[in-house]
């Protein structure tokens, strides 16, 4: 029989001081409703820059419009607060403009797959070497609880009070169909996984999509709650082949059992490869060297 230990306040306290997570925060303090997943998704970005060794000023959070447009306020790190649904463009030519910078784009299901959808084909072809984490709670939570391209159909909300009548969208198989080179899916309730996707999505050279589902507390009490969650999600399957994009794409499209971890994940050349190639043919310095230099 295990021997449960109690947790003292002022004990965690001090691991979190020592951890080295603080380094990456700022002296903002989150302002997302209490038992919001950002707080979940903002411990896995700490972690993960700090177990990655990344430098605070190698490092630039884009966020648009909606609850995760506050994100790059609670970091240490440089930050972007740019337009409703136009993170993707504008993390693209931060970091072209430096391949050295890490890149991590936030926003949630309304920003990135409303106004911003038109963009996520584009990024993912290329294979442009940022990373993006996307908050799913399918709702839109800062405008107060209207259905959003991820709301489950027959949702009712204060601007639908007789039910959403639209199909919710599949992220993950559209990340899939349009070539993305890594795509992975955490969820909010298990803070410690979610912390390592967001490694692993970090780490990935090339374009990586980490879904990640997250209930909206305030604004929906029936349908993407953490009871449900934590009854419907599962890990994916340990014979799963990422390297399968037809296997990624029959676990994406069992949305009823949401699975958790990577979809797939393969290495190809990016954005930067390609325009480096261009350059070297037209006999000039290619950009990583020019950066370097």
């Amino acid at each position: 029989m295990s021997i449960e230990h109690p947790v003292y306040l002022e004990d965690k306290l001090e691991q979190i001081r020592t951890s080295g997570r603080l380094h990456y925060r700022s002296k903002s303090l989150p302002t997302w409703c209490p038992g919001c997943g950002y707080y979940s998704m903002t411990e896995g970005v700490t972690w993960a820059l700090n177990e990655i060794g990344t430098a605070n000023e190698d490092v630039v959070v884009v966020s648009g419009i909606g609850c995760a447009s506050r994100f790059p306020f609670f970091m240490e790190t440089y930050g972007f607060h740019t337009l409703h649904g136009r993170t993707l463009p504008v993390a693209t030519g931060i970091k072209l403009a430096n391949e050295n910078l890490t890149v991590i784009v936030v926003g949630g299901d309304g920003d990135g797959f409303a106004i911003g959808g038109g963009h996520i084909p584009h990024v993912a072809r290329r294979n442009v070497d940022i990373t993006y984490l996307l908050f799913d709670n399918g709702i839109y939570g800062l405008t107060k609880g209207q259905v959003s391209p991820t709301s489950a159909l027959g949702f009712k909300t204060p601007t639908s009070p007789f039910q959403n009548q639209d199909e919710p969208l599949n992220p993950l198989a559209m990340l899939l169909a349009y070539g993305s080179s890594w795509v992975g899916q955490a969820y909010a309730g298990r803070p410690d996984h979610l912390a390592e996707m967001i490694r692993g999505a970090i780490k990935h050279r090339g374009f990586s999509y980490l879904h990640i589902l997250s209930p909206c507390v305030t604004f929906d009490k029936t349908d993407r709650t953490y009871r449900r969650l934590d009854l419907e999600v599962r890990d994916l399957p340990d014979n799963h082949d990422s390297r399968d994009r037809l296997a990624a794409m029959s676990e994406a499209s069992t949305t009823d059992r949401p699975a958790l971890g990577v979809f797939y994940n393969e290495q190809r050349r990016t954005l930067g490869d390609a325009l480096d190639a261009v350059v070297e043919k037209a006999g000039g310095v290619p950009r990583r060297l020019a950066v370097r230099q």
